[in-house]
């Protein structure tokens, strides 16, 4: 059932008790629940206070659904409770087409794709499955104890596996924990201490657990030890079914070698620990990242030679057919798909754009391949965000000519080429980088680097 069916139910239902409908805070909340945001997302993209919403939205309309429903709710359970509560009801056909103009169905909205943008809404037609990492991931979290570890550039489609794995989750009552170390402060990110009890913090914040980090932390027996001992006495101890905590945008914690050698070791160990614990086994965690790691650990402490390991790739041709099709473009023969990706490679995001704008129907094939690499092209955005990054660290824009100059392998510095790797400009291979799309070599070659244009 999508969201906006199950807001139209709620709403109906309400009414019949002689109560008034969702306001548009209530609404804000649930749709924020719904994809799995924070109190302060919530209110950052609604323009509220987060206080407001915490302890005066919130607290309303949980007490409003408990009376509807006759069941406790709070911001975990919440999405899970009112699904089993909707399906249960039956809602006249008549009430529904009536509501149907004030709430359209995502799938009427999806009739017409939006721009792509970000992760794929989990309603969405134009989300392509990769069945084997798909089924392979859930597949996993259902295993006490599991480690899954994946890895890709940005843009390949991790947020939108992530967010597919997670509601997977929630749909067998697990629950679910998603951190963005990407949004996480320098000053914490680089302090081991801060950073570990960031981490508790936020657990606990999402489980709506009060955090009461002071009751367990200990400077005597140190940060790593009283961090485990926080997850287990205070969050996995006080759960009744698995936790399923996504750490994504890990690679940040790379460029903190001191942090990252600890860090990184506490995984391992808790992942070791679900062997011989058993409330250990309720943590399944998920660690996604771009690059490989550059920072050196032993074999034994490293959490990224354990557990499944998951590298999601580009499109292959007959994905790219697939994906036009759900378009409704009739590329069955695959001659144009293989020119879309002898330019973008199968890149996910890239092939997207393309296809949405040649659905709209305002280019053609041909006149986006050729303005493609330029700055009247449908990528200009993609390749000037990367352009700046460039400009910022002129050691990334070095090497990167370096790759342009030559169709041979080229041998990076390792965390030059992480980076790089990690932007999905390049691909590695045995250590070496070769670029990963003729468009990033038309871009730059034309425009950054013209001494090379003729290679």
């Amino acid at each position: 059932m999508n969201l906006d069916s199950l807001i139209r139910i709620v709403n109906q239902k309400l009414r019949e008790t002689q109560s008034r409908p969702l306001n548009s805070a209530e609404v804000l909340i649930i749709r924020g629940i719904w994809h799995y945001k924070t109190y302060s997302k919530i209110a950052e993209e609604g323009s509220y206070s987060t206080g407001y919403l915490t302890n005066v939205v919130a607290p309303e309309l949980f007490q409003r659904l408990f009376a509807l429903i006759g069941q406790r709710i709070n911001k975990k359970n919440c999405r899970l409770l009112l699904e089993s509560y909707a399906t249960s009801q039956t809602v006249s056909v008549i009430n529904i087409q009536k509501e149907l103009i004030e709430f359209p169905s995502d799938t009427n909205q999806e009739s017409s794709p939006r721009y792509p943008s970000g992760s794929v809404p989990l309603n969405s037609s134009f989300y392509l499955k990769r069945s084997l990492v798909d089924d392979q991931v859930y597949a996993e979290i259902k295993k006490p104890g599991a480690l899954v570890r994946i890895k890709a550039p940005r843009e390949m489609g991790k947020t939108s596996l992530i967010l597919r794995t997670l509601d997977y989750a929630e749909r067998h009552g697990y629950y679910t924990v998603s951190l963005n170390l990407e949004q996480t402060d320098q000053a914490i990110l680089s302090n081991l201490n801060r950073f570990l009890r960031w981490l508790c913090a936020n657990v606990a914040s999402q489980l709506d657990f009060d955090a009461k980090l002071d009751d367990y932390w200990d400077e005597d027996i140190g940060s790593k030890v009283s961090c485990s001992l926080y997850f287990r006495n205070c969050l996995l101890e006080q759960i009744d079914s698995p936790l399923v905590l996504v750490l994504d945008e890990a690679h940040h914690i790379f460029e903190y070698p001191q942090v990252a050698k600890d860090f990184l070791p506490l995984l391992r160990s808790w992942y070791e620990e679900a062997k011989r614990l058993p409330v250990w086994q309720k943590l399944r965690l998920i660690i996604v990242h771009s690059t490989e790691i550059y920072v050196p650990l032993q074999l034994q402490q490293s959490p990224f030679n354990v557990g499944l390991p998951v590298q999601l790739t580009c499109f292959s041709l007959e994905q790219v057919q697939q994906l036009a099709q759900r378009y409704g473009l009739d590329w069955t023969d695959g001659k144009e798909a293989q020119q879309l990706m002898d330019m973008v490679g199968g890149h996910p995001a890239l092939v997207n754009i393309a296809l949405y704008h040649l659905n709209r129907g305002e280019i053609t094939l041909l006149q986006l391949l050729e303005t493609a690499p330029t700055s009247t092209g449908i990528y200009v955005h993609h390749l000037q965000r990367h352009w700046a990054t460039l400009q910022k660290q002129p050691e990334l824009a070095i090497a990167l000519g370096a790759v342009i100059s030559t169709t041979e392998p080229v041998l990076l510095e390792p965390i030059i080429a992480y980076k790089l790797s990690s932007m999905g400009l390049i691909k590695l291979a045995n250590n070496k980088a070769t670029l990963s799309c003729q468009l990033y070599r038309h871009y730059f070659q034309r425009d950054f680097f013209p001494e090379n244009r003729q290679i």
